[in-house]
């Protein structure tokens, strides 16, 4: 078995990151909406929200540069 060619890896990647990246949206809009109205949640939920998405999609995106 040959191994997978670099163009084809990043276009999985690619489609990969954009499913992710549209159900972390999701799941962080309706996290926000339940936590209680208040300034300084908002002001701890948001950086760490928009903070953390990168984390999952590190492995993938080493993985797409691979070989």
């Amino acid at each position: 078995m040959s191994p997978m060619p670099g163009r084809t890896r990043r276009i999985i990647a690619a489609i990969a990151t954009l499913a992710f990246l549209a159900f972390y949206i999701w799941l962080a809009t309706v996290v926000a909406d339940a936590l209680p109205d208040s300034f300084w949640m908002d002001l701890i939920f948001y950086p760490v929200a928009g903070t953390l998405w990168g984390v999952p999609l590190i492995p993938l995106l080493k993985w797409a540069q691979r070989g």
